[in-house]
């Protein structure tokens, strides 16, 4: 979604925006699982749990992020040397919302990942150390907070890029992402609220995204702006919940196949490369036969397949060998073992045994299995 709004759609798309929305209800469901999980088991340390998320997040983020902080200040590209020092600090969305421009617009796609890791500081610190009945009300309060702070914004008078790249605009779906995962170490079944929200509400968020090209009062503007915002969150939060299940079907069949699995492999790689693609085959055009300089299917094939063929690159020779070594750093000390269930479970879309504390690898002997890793 986010390549085809950078590279093919017309202006004003926002199935990009919506990406990296499903996105942050993703993660918050990954990560908080995988917290949850190093929670249960019975020589349970917080503080080493937490040491280790903080290790295996560094492995896993910061060498790719800042090889490509380091080649855009060494190339100097677009001219983003000189403000640098936010996007080292994961203060992007603070730049950006604070010159209300996106300029650089090479560096714009980190805002999100500022969001991601503002969010890895703090909310560990919840997860791992907060009585684990209060888990529940806090991420229901943080969520109505960020509800809140989207209905503050229509007082402000005209929009600005603060009210999508502060922190509390991002917080609903992170933490919807959590608190789906923290219903999920109950149980299974949905609530009844999803089960009968979800369909109204995905025709809302259908309808609120083909309002956006059409010319509306202010007033009917910010209320199409918070019902984009808010109204797709539900269906995410099913569709995370039901592919973490195993989904049946062909469709459950095409997200296995190992292509698909592959590019899941280097989709952080994608997303981060992908503006330095297309800035270096813009530059590139003389010697490129087809149009590059324009959005349009000829940049959407050369800067897809130019970004595929970096971002595996980067995880054959430099990523995974690095992401190997949080094996040193386990969640739970060797020689522990879990409270959750033993029991295996099969999954229904590709009929492999998964162990349901975590997928099959042991506490014991590997740690709890990093599903955030790519």
């Amino acid at each position: 979604m986010v390549l085809y709004d950078h590279f093919l759609a017309a202006e004003g798309s926002v199935l990009g925006h919506l990406g990296v929305r499903l996105f942050f209800v993703l993660s918050g469901f990954l990560i908080t699982r995988l917290l949850l999980e190093a929670r249960s088991a019975i020589q349970y340390e917080p503080v080493n749990a937490l040491k280790s998320f903080y290790l295996r997040r560094a492995l896993r983020i910061f060498p790719p992020y800042f090889a490509v902080l380091g080649f855009v200040w060494l190339v100097d590209l677009e001219g983003a040397r000189g403000n640098l020092k936010w996007h080292a600090l994961y203060l992007s969305n603070f730049w950006y919302a604070l010159r209300d421009e996106w300029t650089p617009w090479v560096l714009c796609h980190t805002w999100s990942l500022s969001i991601e890791e503002q969010f890895y500081v703090a909310w560990p610190l919840v997860i791992l150390f907060a009585p684990r009945r209060f888990i529940a009300p806090i991420c229901i309060a943080v969520v109505t907070f960020s509800l809140a702070y989207r209905f503050y914004w229509p007082l402000t008078g005209t929009p600005s890029l603060a009210r999508d790249l502060l922190p509390p605009a991002s917080m609903d779906a992170l933490v919807a992402g959590a608190l789906l995962a923290v219903h999920r170490s109950r149980t299974d079944v949905w609530p009844q609220w999803i089960r009968l929200s979800w369909v109204p509400l995905t025709g809302a968020a259908v309808i609120f995204l083909w309002l956006k090209s059409a010319a509306m009062p202010p007033a009917l503007e910010w209320l199409a702006w918070i019902g984009r915002e808010l109204s797709p969150l539900a269906p995410f939060v099913l569709l995370v919940g039901c592919c973490s299940s195993g989904l049946r079907g062909a469709f459950g069949r095409l997200l296995e196949l190992p292509l698909i699995v592959a590019i899941g492999r280097v989709s952080y790689g994608i997303y981060l490369f992908h503006p330095i693609v297309l800035s270096l085959i813009v530059k590139a055009q003389p010697w490129i036969p087809v149009n590059v300089s324009e959005q349009g299917p000829s940049r959407f094939v050369v800067g897809t397949t130019a970004t595929l063929m970096v971002a595996s690159i980067s995880w054959l020779a430099f990523e995974r060998p690095l992401n190997q070594l949080k094996r040193y750093f386990p969640y739970v000390r060797s020689g522990s073992s879990a409270r959750l269930p033993s029991s295996t479970k099969r999954s229904e879309a590709g009929g492999q045994e998964y162990d349901a504390s975590a997928y099959g690898r042991s506490y014991a002997n590997r740690g709890i299995s990093d599903e955030h890793a790519s």
